[in-house]
């Protein structure tokens, strides 16, 4: 909002309206990045978190396309630009923290049986997410787990949006697993445009976490040992697969500014913690749970 930084990026102040963000506060955050300083002549800029019930105010900048390009080109490594609900209804663009479950406070993880943790009697990656996450801050922090196993992205934007109004929840896990590029034994011809039924349950999911002014994080499949799977419940897992639904996700998901997290790697050739090639046994979650950790807060 500083006309001195407009000036400087992009030639002009630009038009402006005063605006408001729910469910919202600030955090400082040191800045580096020595052009950016002597731009803002500040050190230390601003980053939004979550709280229920605060809200910040500021003002929506109309950009053309070149300016909002010169925004993007200005902010430092620490923000992306993300989809946000104005408290007038209105969306727009927002700055947020990079790593998108550290700003997060009420979080709501949905998906299928790995997200619901099967082969792990401690619930694995998301119940050690949920213990450190409230532990951080038992009074506001909150995890919602209600990934259902066998579940695939139509089952969960289905079945998400009746969800999520009593757990307010300001982020969204969806762990886009598996089962969306199994191949059934029985309907394979079915499954031959896993592209378009995926892209379009990512879209609605958007929606819906975009209705709730929630941040949308999309977790992608695990690796699978392929030689051990087999026939599993008339479905039938390749690697092959398995990684072009990965690719079309991290390609979803920068086309779309939604944030990814990448879950293959963690577990790439380690299939002693894969309970039957393609569950992770519980240390097999407990290196999940610290990808998570490491990557997203």
């Amino acid at each position: 909002m500083d006309e001195r930084v407009q000036t400087t990026l992009f030639g002009r102040a630009v038009p402006s309206a005063a605006a408001s963000l729910a469910g919202c506060t600030t955090r400082p955050l040191p800045i580096t990045d020595q052009s950016v300083i002597a731009t803002s002549g500040l050190d230390v800029h601003l980053a939004l978190k979550s709280k229920l019930g605060a809200v910040v105010d500021g003002a929506v900048l109309r950009l053309t396309d070149q300016e909002l390009a010169a925004a993007d080109a200005y902010e430092v490594d620490d923000y992306v630009r993300r989809r946000v609900l104005l408290s007038s209804g209105e969306s727009a663009w927002a700055y947020l923290d990079a790593k998108p479950l550290r700003p997060a406070a009420r979080i709501v993880i949905v998906g299928d049986s790995i997200a619901y943790g099967r082969c792990d009697p401690h619930g694995g990656w998301a119940a050690r997410l949920t213990a450190t996450h409230i532990a951080g801050n038992e009074a506001d922090h909150r995890v919602f787990n209600l990934a259902i196993p066998g579940s695939t992205l139509l089952d969960v934007a289905e079945q998400t949006p009746a969800l999520l109004p009593p757990r307010r929840p300001d982020t969204i896990i969806v762990a886009a697993g598996i089962n969306d590029s199994a191949i059934s034994t029985a309907t394979a011809q079915a499954h031959r445009d896993m592209p378009a039924h995926v892209a379009d349950s990512l879209a609605s999911l958007a929606d819906t976490a975009l209705s709730h002014n929630a941040r949308l994080v999309v977790a992608g499949p695990t690796w699978i040992d392929e030689s051990r799977t087999g026939d599993y419940e008339g479905l039938r897992f390749t690697q092959a697969r398995a990684l072009a639904l990965r690719e079309f996700l991290k390609t979803w998901c920068a086309e779309n500014h939604i944030d990814y997290l990448d879950m293959w790697e963690p577990l790439r050739d380690r299939t002693e913690m894969l309970t039957d090639g393609l569950h992770p046994t519980p240390e097999g979650h407990q290196v999940l749970y610290q990808h998570i950790d490491i990557s997203g807060c």
